[in-house]
């Protein structure tokens, strides 16, 4: 009775470590696509050093178990993880990218193309055509309040924890601004899903030109035969195209795998089956953004011109010297995730939605656009416009309700306040409940008149 008692617990100890084995093969290549990707960008692209992004940004989870390989030389991380491993590389002027399904090569050869930068230099022009911030405030500020929150912000203290810089622009001027010792405001800072907010204006961008129709469906040949082929671009905005999608982050989910195991996002994304009728039931959706960025690059003649548009069209235009659109291995840009800025050329970029789609004055995004874009999702409650979020249902107390904000994954924020005049900007390294962004936006409203 003894033996056959143990003979099953030894088949049941074998059955358990087999399933553990071939679960463990499943997230292998997330967790070193994961380390290699970030550690890649944040070397090349933000300039930080390997030893500080494995102390903070990569230290969770197994990801901290990587043994990673920067080589400066080749442009490349390797991330290793038991018998495991990924690669990334870097292209000049287009960031990092996983090498998934594409040969090295074909990653590499993705050129991009030579778009000149504005043939001025902003230390000499004034914010936020430039980089010369007045030396006064406008009146309506207190100052007093706005310095206590910029101190509590970079506290480091339970709830406060892993600010880069933080910056307030208040009637269109700098009225405070702050680094961590670590960062100055040349870094670029990875966006995570703010990047959304960024397609959001490209789209518009090539509505304004007449070249997309958001209420038309969106021609995919294999969404023609099925419920899909109702599918809008104006309901992949705004998440409820209703396509089955998981965007779990703690295991291996749709955006887990997507980000870290595919080499064409779009694809992966579009392949997902119609769960619900379109317009009817909002999911949050990375996979959503890149099938718009998939779609979008059908749009144009050629691959240089799809990855010079954000240049030519809104990075040049806003004076965002140091942006940085990453694309996946197919070449699409990940519309989901993958953007670098400094931290006042996402100011600059509140600035544009603050005033309705003009740029000092020109009218960069359609008429109208940003009230499409505030308008909130039919399913979400109001707290979701088209790639945007809303606090139409008061989600952040204390704040108005024309707040309307970019969000990225670990405490990336842009926050636009109509009715203060007020952007914010905020970067950082803070999982989710380390932060107290609600707090933090409440005490800076409450600075303002």
């Amino acid at each position: 009775m003894m033996k056959k008692v143990l003979r099953i617990a030894l088949i049941l100890i074998l059955v358990a470590l087999t399933g553990g084995m071939v679960y463990l093969s499943m997230l292998a290549p997330i967790i070193t696509g994961y380390a290699a990707k970030n550690l890649s960008s944040g070397v090349f692209v933000s300039g930080r050093s390997q030893e500080s992004l494995e102390q903070e940004d990569l230290n969770f989870s197994f990801i901290k178990f990587n043994r990673n390989k920067v080589d400066r030389e080749k442009g490349e991380v390797v991330s290793r993880f038991l018998f495991w491993k990924s690669k990334a590389v870097y292209n000049e002027g287009l960031g990092c990218t996983l090498v998934r399904d594409f040969g090295q090569e074909e990653v590499l050869a993705m050129d991009y193309p030579a778009v000149s930068l504005p043939e001025v230099n902003p230390d000499t022009l004034a914010w936020p055509a430039g980089d010369l911030v007045a030396d006064t405030v406008p009146p309506g500020i207190d100052m007093e309040k706005l310095q206590a929150v910029m101190d509590q912000a970079f506290a480091d203290t339970t709830g406060w924890k892993g600010t880069f810089g933080l910056t307030v622009v208040y009637k269109d001027q700098i009225v405070a601004e702050r680094f961590r010792s670590d960062f100055t405001r040349e870094t670029p800072f990875l966006s995570w899903s703010m990047a959304k907010s960024f397609t959001n204006a490209i789209t518009g961008l090539l509505v304004k030109e007449g070249r997309v129709d958001i209420y038309a469906p969106v021609p995919r040949p294999e969404w023609a035969g099925d419920a899909r082929r109702e599918i809008t671009l104006s309901n992949l905005l705004r998440m409820n195209s209703g396509l089955e999608w998981n965007e779990d982050y703690g295991n291996l989910s749709d955006v887990t795998v997507m980000l870290h195991k595919e080499g064409d996002m779009g694809d992966f994304a579009a392949s997902k089956k119609p769960a619900v009728r379109p317009d009817s039931v909002w999911v949050y959706s990375s996979g959503t953004t890149n099938i718009v960025c998939d779609y979008l690059r059908s749009l144009y003649s050629s691959d240089e011109e799809y990855l010079a548009y954000p240049r030519k069209a809104l990075f040049n235009p806003l004076g965002m010297r140091s942006a940085i659109w990453e694309p996946d291995a197919s070449g699409t840009l990940v519309g989901s995730s993958y953007l670098y800025a400094t931290q006042r050329d996402y100011a600059r970029f509140g600035l544009l939605y603050l005033h309705d789609g003009k740029w000092l004055g020109q009218q960069i995004l359609p008429e109208g656009w940003v009230g499409y874009t505030t308008t909130p999702a039919n399913g979400s409650d109001g707290q979701y416009g088209a790639f945007f979020w809303l606090n139409r249902s008061g989600y952040t107390p204390g704040v108005p309700e024309d707040m309307f904000s970019c969000n990225g994954h670990d405490g990336q924020f842009i926050f636009i306040v109509p009715s203060k005049q007020l952007v914010v900007v905020r970067n950082g390294y803070s999982p989710h409940g380390s932060f107290d962004i609600k707090g933090m936006m409440k005490m800076i409203c409450e600075a303002i008149d």
